[in-house]
């Protein structure tokens, strides 16, 4: 029977350890609409899980034959990560870059104190697959200047047929090339048919997997495709185990310590900065953002802020 709940609860697990966290967070259905047309699933932040360290956003697009046409839009405060896992994605944005998104391939933009950008999936017959991931910014890093960088060379983690590609930090003494602003990790994961395999963490860390296309049985708990499971800071390690092959997502990172406030594509502090933000993008002078070549004026305006002041998401499953 399914749930058929629109708003559904995270499920908190057993573990074998009663002071290891293991949390379960399902998604949510976002249509993206306009001319984007696609649906996405949204596994970050949720209700009580804002970050998994500095990682503040998550969201699965896809397997989909529907086009990706994402207008130039602005970004502040936050790096953004593309991960395609099929398909193929044209980059540009108002630092110059203009570039195509692969899989494998790590394409990290720093918004900083203001940066625009637009996505458009390559027409190849191939189905769209992928990640949308954002990184918040350190205060004393939020208002840094725009820039962009791309890695087509990531290291690989292996080891009890496990391979993980490392696009964001450091895994097993495996580091990416990749800048970031604050301790932690991304790596897309492989285990193989019969696997049972541990994967080393940092204690000072708290993490979360997310399996893609198949269940994974993750230190003890069951975490079903599609969904986040929320694994808390100190452990050393985890086991990963598959009856079949799967492949995850794994997120960690120092717990980030503001508290943040997130709308739309705009990452703060507070409310007044936000509403700056917005002012800012739908302002007569853009020169904040810059400029994307290639769409003429075309762009895609900002809602309007809510009738109440926005306030931060707290974390609640932190100890």
């Amino acid at each position: 029977m399914s749930n058929l709940d629109t708003h559904p609860e995270e499920t908190v697990c057993r573990t074998a350890a009663d002071d290891h966290v293991a949390v379960l967070f399902a998604p949510r259905d976002v249509p993206l609409g306009g001319l984007r047309g696609i649906h996405v699933d949204r596994l970050l932040p949720q209700r009580g899980l804002p970050t998994v360290g500095a990682w503040c956003f998550l969201d699965v697009f896809g397997p989909d034959t529907t086009r990706m046409t994402v207008l130039p839009h602005p970004h502040t405060g936050l790096q953004t990560v593309t991960w395609p896992l099929a398909g193929e994605i044209h980059h540009r944005d108002s630092v110059g870059s203009d570039v195509l998104v692969r899989p494998g391939q790590l394409n990290l933009m720093t918004g900083g104190h203001g940066v625009a950008h637009s996505e458009i999936s390559v027409d190849s017959g191939e189905l769209l697959h992928g990640l949308q991931l954002w990184v918040a910014l350190p205060a004393e890093r939020a208002g840094m200047a725009p820039a962009f960088e791309q890695h087509v060379d990531l290291p690989t983690y292996a080891g009890g047929g496990l391979t993980a590609t490392v696009f964001a930090g450091t895994l097993g003494g495996e580091t990416s090339p990749a800048t970031v602003h604050t301790p932690l990790v991304g790596a897309d994961l492989r285990v193989a048919e019969g696997a049972a395999t541990t994967l080393p963490l940092r204690t000072d860390f708290e993490h979360a997997v997310l399996p893609i296309d198949g269940p994974l049985l993750v230190s003890g708990t069951e975490a079903p495709a599609g969904r986040l499971l929320y694994l808390g800071t100190g452990r050393p390690e985890v086991t990963l185990s598959a009856s079949r092959p799967v492949r995850a997502v794994l997120l960690g990172g120092e717990p980030f310590p503001d508290e943040l406030v997130m709308w739309w594509n705009f990452v703060g502090r507070g409310h007044d900065e936000i509403a700056a933000a917005r002012a800012d993008w739908e302002g007569a002078d853009r020169t904040r953002f810059g400029v994307v070549q290639g769409h003429g004026g075309d762009r895609i305006p900002a809602p309007e802020l809510p009738n109440v002041r926005l306030t931060p998401r707290r974390h609640g499953h932190r100890g």
